[in-house]
């Protein structure tokens, strides 16, 4: 069986060792593809020098270029984003902002960077707001390239207004389980069935 890799750009806006309502959501999904033997590697996106955006490389002590190399090693993207004011977080705009560039890379093929890869998102908030969130990101990613499955994503709120954290209680847990475990399940379908059967690179 062909290997099948994984990055997850976590974007929250807490910085390591701080703990991530939204990475414990995430660990759902990451056990769930580990288990499917995919080799997943999780980058938390504030601890790293990301300059705002929308070229690969700034220069100087960009780290964005290192990630986006890591983007075109896998076959799997999870973009995992806390919830703001009904919003996706600051960080996760910034991510796709960077990768506004891959929109015009191509590959050896002449076909777009991001083809022939998959991508899901995961989000949390104490808010309402999760598939607008969703569909924002995973818009997003179509426009840069990567092939969004159905039910590609999993999400935990409390509905409307302020509320406890996703750790606090066991609202909701078992579904967003449930769908998260599903989420790695067709991410990781589809990505076999791309290696298999890949877009082709149109006609000239």
């Amino acid at each position: 069986m062909v290997s099948v890799r994984a990055v997850v750009l976590s974007c929250t806006l807490k910085r390591s060792p701080a703990k991530s309502n939204t990475e414990l959501l995430t660990s759902v999904v990451v056990d769930e593809l580990r288990e499917r033997d995919v080799d997943v590697e999780q980058i938390r996106v504030v601890d790293r020098e990301v300059p705002r955006g929308v070229e690969t490389d700034l220069g100087g002590a960009d780290e964005w270029p290192e990630i986006h190399r890591r983007l075109l090693e896998s076959e799997i993207l999870i973009v995992a984003t806390p919830t703001w004011l009904g919003q996706p977080s600051s960080v996760s705009r910034q991510v796709l902002e960077r990768m506004d560039s891959m929109m015009s890379e191509t590959d050896d093929a002449g076909l777009p960077v991001a083809y022939n890869r998959v991508a899901g998102v995961v989000v949390t908030g104490n808010e309402d707001g999760a598939h607008h969130v969703i569909s924002e990101t995973n818009g997003a990613l179509i426009d840069v390239g990567y092939t969004v499955p159905g039910q590609s994503w999993t999400y935990w709120n409390m509905g409307p207004g302020p509320g406890p954290n996703y750790p606090d209680v066991d609202h909701g847990h078992q579904w967003a389980h449930r769908t998260g475990r599903m989420m790695a399940s067709n991410l990781v379908a589809v990505a076999r069935a791309l290696q298999q059967a890949p877009i082709p690179v149109p006609p000239s």
